[in-house]
């Protein structure tokens, strides 16, 4: 499918650019560590918030996204499972893990192939709000508290108050539900921040690329294998199971369950992993080792369940 492919190749030159970056020594020692945080902290905020100030939060109460959360949690916890038995990794891996088994690259690689795979954003966005509303705040409430050492009430409770990605999906949600118009020139200098978001972290992951070798062994293959193996090819079928004989989806909708299931690691877990300095080479394999799989398991998707005209 043509779309795919678009999405797929986008994603591609950009992070072949950041490589290039690397080995070219542009952006000198840490560049990409600087990167990085600047998108966790000014440029991925800002792109979260003019998102979600416009979305419809309706859509959180959905068949479709019922089907959707169904095959996280079941992808998701596949992986704790086969972590607590095989590999034994510290919290902050754990969580790492299981969200690069479950959590999609809805944003720059979901929304191409919606449009041009599923023929509309409107599948996207629901899956949008549950993981930056969810899924997010779970994971970096669970890295936040895991990394600093100790657990306590208080830590948990004001958590969300201390992270920025947070507490810019929470703003756009309370301006999208009150129907608060925000002024353009408020907006329009979020948008042009919010739009070096995507850049700025497939950037840095091409730039962690180099002087690198994948999947090298003690890189933890075991646990990029089983991560991979769950987002690419379990997590589809589970959607499929789940929207066909649960939840009775229609055909357009039973296959954009099921293709968005299927879309490789989103780079944010990564990103996610160079602020805490957890999980950082495995989660780097996991995403590119998805990527790469996602095209030819989209593709058979697209053959098998794309509604006839």
């Amino acid at each position: 499918m043509v779309g795919v492919l678009v999405g797929f190749s986008i994603i591609g030159f950009v992070i072949l650019v950041g490589y290039l970056i690397e080995r070219a020594g542009i952006a000198g020692p840490g560049g990409g560590r600087v990167l990085n945080r600047v998108a966790f902290f000014v440029a991925s905020p800002a792109l979260l918030f003019t998102v979600l100030s416009h979305a419809d939060a309706r859509v959180l109460f959905s068949t479709f996204l019922l089907t959707t959360l169904c095959s996280v949690a079941v992808g998701a916890g596949l992986y704790l499972l086969i972590a607590r038995v095989f590999f034994r990794t510290p919290v902050a891996e754990t969580v790492l893990g299981a969200a690069s088994s479950s959590y999609v690259n809805a944003n720059n690689i979901g929304l191409p192939v919606a449009l041009y795979v599923l023929g509309s954003a409107r599948y996207v966005a629901p899956v949008l709000l549950l993981q930056l509303l969810v899924l997010a705040p779970l994971i970096l409430g669970i890295l936040d508290v895991s990394t600093r050492g100790r657990l306590s009430l208080a830590g948990i409770v004001t958590q969300p108050l201390r992270n920025p990605i947070i507490l810019a999906s929470a703003a756009g949600v309370l301006v999208a539900i009150s129907g608060i118009t925000v002024p353009a020139a408020v907006m329009a200098p979020l948008e042009l921040l919010g739009g070096a978001a995507i850049p700025m972290v497939l950037l840095a992951f091409g730039m962690s690329l180099h002087g690198e070798r994948l999947l090298k062994a003690g890189s933890g293959r075991g646990r990029v294998a089983a991560a991979s193996v769950i987002k690419v090819a379990v997590m589809p079928v589970i959607a499929y199971l789940f929207g066909r004989f649960v939840f009775d989806l229609g055909a357009p909708e039973l296959f954009a369950a099921v293709t968005i299931a299927a879309l490789p690691t989103a780079q944010n877990i990564f990103n996610f992993a160079a602020r805490y300095d957890r999980g950082v080479v495995v989660t780097r394999d996991t995403v590119l080792v998805t990527t790469l799989a996602s095209v030819p398991a989209l593709l058979v998707i697209a053959a098998r369940l794309a509604p006839t005209a």
